[in-house]
């Protein structure tokens, strides 16, 4: 292939520089450093005309009359060409494009970027561009199948990666490169091509050699090389016809092979040595132009591609012809001194090699050298072949049996039946282990981890191999700086230690390295060598212990001081891990994954006492052809993690740990290529902690990164209706509180007052939608509502029921409070036996002493609750009246949360706030020395006083009298805990102020008298005298009645303790009829019972629907035997007071 080299010109400043032909061939068009494109006519071209795009220019390409560019201002130009008219920006990313090229017709354009994109624009529409994700570095070239089925790219990540652009996912992707993290870094530009005409391979520059992969099955099926080639290669390009592939290379040299041969046929040398970065070939075929980092442009000219095509039919033709061929292929290609060898006039003399058959091998001579000139073809593989085994100038082997002339000539092959092609799913590649909260390795400056602890950062420059860890709170520790000898590339953080590793060499064992700074004594650093051929994979930190998974499908356990714990298999390769307090979260590959889905597993183990795996090698959920992106705890210790779709997970521990979708960042995000990069996760209050990555996936170390908080949301249907906003927040408030029992029964403090306002929030929600369902006379959904309902929650919906004139739901209501009080009876007796089990768990020392005193057995916010439900507890004649003020407050319950059932301001009883002293409010549930029981109920049910009162073996430091022992058993309430919050009765709806009234007089000297410390208490408790004042008067009809049959029940059962008593007593006044209670409950009232018979006798003689209600309500209970609240514990999970 004789070509001439023509001595190299200024084209543009120092820097990257690119050239191309136009498609006649007739101009040669260059980019540069300086933001111009020029035109030139030909090589001698004086003044060329030029046009300025940018800043800089980083590639071009030319077809069909248009100039697309892409400028340092991060977008793709269009110019009309040869005029240079702006024609528009066709497309923008967050940085600036690296490489842009047209598709065989001219009507796409493929663009890569420095921020990880690819994107395929349509010429004629730029509004129509598809977008391919998965690069993990900015992008270094792009090329298309000229079929437009394919799209290859290859990245500094090291991946080069073909794409399938209609579906725009990845067909194969195959890591040949070395990672760096920028393209001014990279080795090569790696700029790959398709064979045009043939469409068969794609090219791919790989360090030294050229890889032909096979399109279509993408096998690598050869490799060219050459001797001569000691630097990587930059840049390939195809001859027009699809036989020959030029290459140009780092320290400047140029090669062409042919590619049926395998055979280089042409070396140059650039004249100065500098690096090639643009090569081009004329549509001719015959020159090649190239342009190199110095902007200078040159030209090798008189390429011959066009070799006659010679067959097996034509063995006949004259001998000599072909040796002539081989002449101009080597002609000129002797004067430069990178061939040796040769003979002194410098034109080699044939010499046909040794033969038999003269006919068959005349056309096979070599140089005089005695060698082939292709002295780096390596057999690669099968497909690779000596070039003594290959005619020149021929397409096809010599199909000829015998040639003993030269060893290395093969056999002819029959050509091979077509195998079976598998055309089911591909395997994905496995997602390789990482860090959560880390970004990638190969990057110089990188976060190793941000958790909720603090950062810490990796710097690996010239000037420093450094990690930097910086804490949230600085009480937890100052900032460390450290210097990063060992190399290690993964880290954790906790508040008792940093944990690094590294991986291991040659030489070297991977290492582990704990600084356990919260360490009391000096040495407060160890480190361990993992056994050889042992790599550290992931690692994480939990209260007191350190995990690492390593390349050996281990999980090796260490104490936070350096003891070693545990080991165990795990069931396949790693990919993450995380810690929280006691428990691990250890993500997997279970099987391998097809069509491009991840097979993950997760285990979660529980390091308590008793060492526990509570999710034992499940499959990890993903979304559709995504990967694990991030995986840890929230701060309260439910594990969530984040798939590259960004959809965010969280454990559903009431559910049969299962995986619920709580919140999709993408959705937040303005543009495709914009991420969300997740560091915690909050439940209370719910909170997605993360930083906005505009165009990348992770954010870069400097300037620091703003962390961004996003609202979680369950994607549930239709959540623009109001019915789908309710359920979405109810459902949201149950997962995001199922913490709070997870933490109680692993022995943990728990916020009783969260705890207790979670409740409130979900029942107000349910009482919302309970609401609705009955405007939109949807029945049987308010019963299922009920269902969810606590008892007293449900005894309000009856009365909203009764007051919205619907008597079938509200008689099935009732069924359900039923079920609900009898369930509540049952669980009791279990209650009191578990209630001395409590007081071993961790508790707040507050608690602990409120539990001591006796005093103080309700929080603040529990006393608040109560003497709003006293506030509530309004006269029967209030609670008739008051629907039509009820309804219009519900009517705005939307806009307000406020208590639907809340007395207006302007209601005429005004109850005194009891104040709240040391020891607390009187107790309402008190039980005098003479037995008698003090309730403030109007009618009793069985449960009344035994919902929160405690056996009278109780130890005595819970009893009232602050540590005495006493010698009457006295029923005292249980501690407040979750399980009793829901306890209560059906409403009565017949109580009256005057008791109302007095219940509160009697209740306020009972708080004044206790504020009186006792001094021989450990803390301050009531005194008795506010027992006698609670119980000068009996308060309710069973009391009364209790009184008066005492003595009957005493003698029927002598061997009864007093709850025995009060027990059976309950039994037999429930079975007295309605009106015989009536009685008893009227004969308390006095002269105040007496005015309200006249009341409803006035409200019967009005004809009201609410003496209706209120009948029918009665008939229900006497039917049921219904169980009415007594104002202390009514609403105690509904109290809707904001003060």
């Amino acid at each position: 292939m004789p070509c001439e080299r023509k001595p190299m010109r200024y084209g543009h400043s120092e820097g990257h520089t690119e050239v191309c032909f136009d498609d006649s061939g007739k101009f040669i068009v260059t980019c540069g450093n300086d933001g111009d494109v020029r035109i030139w006519e030909s090589l001698d071209d004086d003044d060329p005309k030029f046009i300025t795009v940018g800043e800089k220019a980083y590639s071009l390409a030319l077809k069909n009359g248009k100039l697309v560019t892409a400028s340092s201002n991060n977008t793709v130009q269009i110019h009309t060409f040869p005029d240079g008219d702006p024609d528009g920006i066709l497309t923008r990313f967050t940085t600036n494009a690296t490489h842009v090229t047209f598709n065989s017709s001219g009507s796409k354009v493929a663009a890569g970027s420095s921020d990880f994109m690819v994107k395929v624009v349509e010429v004629s529409d730029s509004s129509r561009q598809k977008t391919l994700r998965g690069h993990e570095a900015p992008v270094l070239s792009v090329s298309f199948d000229p079929k437009d089925d394919f799209l290859a790219s290859a990245s500094c990540d090291g991946s080069v990666v073909v794409w399938n652009i209609e579906e725009q996912t990845q067909v194969i992707s195959w890591p040949l490169l070395q990672k760096t993290n920028d393209v001014s870094n990279a080795k090569s530009l790696c700029r790959l091509a398709f064979q045009p005409a043939a469409t068969k391979f794609l090219a791919v520059p790989v360090e030294t050699k050229v890889h032909l992969y096979e399109r279509g099955s993408w096998d690598h099926v050869s490799t060219l090389s050459d001797d001569l080639l000691s630097q990587p290669i930059n840049v390939v390009t195809w001859s027009p016809c699809g036989r020959f592939l030029a290459a140009g290379c780092v320290g400047g040299l140029l090669a062409v092979w042919d590619v049926d041969s395998k055979l280089c046929v042409e070396r140059q040398k650039h004249e100065k040595g500098f690096t090639v970065c643009g090569l081009a070939w004329h549509p001719s075929g015959s020159q090649i132009a190239y342009t190199d980092t110095e902007g200078c442009l040159g030209l090798l000219d008189g390429l011959s591609t066009s070799t006659p095509d010679t067959t097996n039919t034509n063995k006949q033709a004259p001998a000599k012809k072909l040796p002539k061929d081989y002449d101009d292929l080597f002609d000129d290609d002797d004067e430069r001194p990178m061939d040796e060898g040769l003979s002194d006039t410098h034109s080699p003399a044939k010499k046909p090699v040794a033969r038999e058959d003269e006919d068959e091998d005349e056309d096979f001579l070599i140089p005089s050298t005695g060698r082939v000139r292709n002295r780096g073809v390596i057999l690669d593989d099968e497909n690779s072949l000596d070039a003594g085994s290959l005619k020149l100038g021929q397409n096809k082997f010599d199909d000829d049996d015998d040639d003993a002339g030269s060893a290395v000539v093969p056999a002819a092959r029959p050509p091979a039946a077509p195998r079976p092609v598998y055309e089911g799913p591909l395997p994905t590649p496995p997602q390789k282990a990482f860090q959560p909260g880390s970004t990638p390795a190969h990057l110089t400056h990188r976060f190793m981890m941000w958790n909720s602890v603090g950062i810490v950062r990796g710097y690996n420059d010239e000037q420093d191999n450094a990690i930097d860890v910086e804490f949230h709170d600085t009480a937890v520790h100052h900032a460390m700086h450290l210097t990063n000898s060992l190399g290690h590339t993964m880290a954790d953080l906790s508040v008792e230690a940093v944990l690094l590793a590294c991986p291991g060499t040659d030489e070297l064992a991977s290492k582990l390295q704990c600084l356990h700074f919260s360490s009391w004594d000096t040495n407060k650093e160890w480190m361990v060598d993992l056994p050889k051929g042992e790599d550290a994979k992931a690692l994480c930190l939990g209260q007191g212990w350190a995990a690492v998974a390593t390349s050996a499908l281990m999980l090796r356990l260490f104490s936070i001081g350096g003891v070693q714990k545990e080991v165990f298999s795990l069931p396949g390769p790693v990919v993450c891990m995380a810690g929280h307090g006691e428990q691990l979260l250890v993500v997997y590959h279970r099987a391998t994954g097809f069509d491009g889905e991840q097979a993950l597993g997760v285990q979660l183990l529980q390091f308590s006492r008793r060492k526990t795996q509570l999710i034992n090698g499940e499959p990890l959920p993903l979304s559709h052809k995504s990967h694990l992106s991030w995986l840890g705890f929230s701060a309260e210790g439910t594990p969530c993690y984040v798939d590259s779709e960004g959809v965010v997970r969280m454990l559903n521990r009431s559910l049969g740990n299962t995986w619920t979708p709580v919140c999709n960042t993408r959705e937040t995000c303005k543009s495709k290529s914009d991420h969300y990069w997740v560091v915690g996760v909050h439940e209370n209050p719910q909170q997605l902690r993360c930083i906005p990555c505009k165009g990348s996936r992770y954010p870069p170390t400097l300037p620091r990164p703003a962390v961004a908080i996003l609202p979680f949301k369950l994607p549930l249907c239709q959540t623009t209706t109001e019915k789908g906003q309710m359920e979405e927040q109810f459902w949201r408030s149950v997962l995001f509180h199922n913490h709070y029992s997870f933490l109680s029964s692993s022995g943990y403090d728990v916020s009783e007052e969260a705890q207790n306002q979670s409740q409130k929030e979900q029942q107000e929600l349910l009482m919302k939608m309970f609401a609705l369902s009955c405007k939109l006379e949807r029945e049987f959904r308010c019963v299922e509502l009920a269902e969810l309902m606590t008892q007293n929650v449900v005894t309000l919906a009856i009365r909203y029921a009764s007051r919205s004139r619907r008597m079938a739901l509200a008689q099935r209501l009732s069924e359900i409070a039923l079920e609900k009080a009898n369930q509540i009876q049952e669980e009791e007796p279990e209650e009191q036996e578990e209630e001395p089990d409590y007081s071993s768990i961790r508790r707040t020392p507050g608690y602990r002493q409120a539990e001591l005193s006796g005093g103080r057995h309700r929080s603040r916010h529990h006393q608040e609750e109560e003497e709003e439900e006293q506030r509530e507890e309004e006269p029967g004649e209030e609670e008739e009246d008051g629907g039509d003020e009820m309804e219009a407050e519900e009517a705005t319950e939307a806009k307000k949360r406020v208590n639907p059932f809340a007395k207006e301001a302007g209601s005429p009883v005004k109850p005194s706030l009891t104040p709240i002293g040391k020891a607390g409010r009187a107790n309402p549930f008190k039980v005098s020395g003479s037995g008698k029981a003090s309730s403030s109920s109007g009618q009793p049910r069985v449960t009344n006083i035994l919902d929160n009162m405690t056996a009278s073996r109780k130890p005595a430091p819970l009893s009232g009298s602050a540590g005495r022992p006493s010698k009457t058993p006295v029923l005292k309430p249980l501690a407040p805990r979750p399980k009793t919050k829901t306890q209560s009765t059906l409403l009565q709806m017949a109580s009256s102020k005057a008791a109302n009234k007095k219940t509160q007089e009697n209740t306020e000297p009972a708080a004044d008298q206790q504020k009186q410390p006792d001094p021989s208490a450990p803390a301050p408790a009531p005194a008795p005298p506010a027992e006698e004042t609670e119980n000068q008067r009996p308060k309710t009809g069973f009391q009364l009645w209790l009184e008066e049959n005492r003595k009957g029940i005493m003698a029927d059962k002598p061997d009864l303790e007093e709850t025995g008593v009060i027990r059976e007593a309950m039994s037999r006044f429930r079975t007295l009829s309605a009106e015989e209670r009536l009685t008893w409950t009227e004969r308390v009232k006095g002269p105040a019972g007496e005015a309200e018979l006249k009341k409803r006798k006035r409200a019967e003689g009005g004809g009201g629907g609410g003496a209706e209600e209120e009948t029918a309500e009665a008939d229900e209970n006497s039917a049921k035997k219904k169980k009415s609240l007594d104002p202390s514990s009514k609403l105690s999970a509904f109290a809707f007071n904001k003060n």
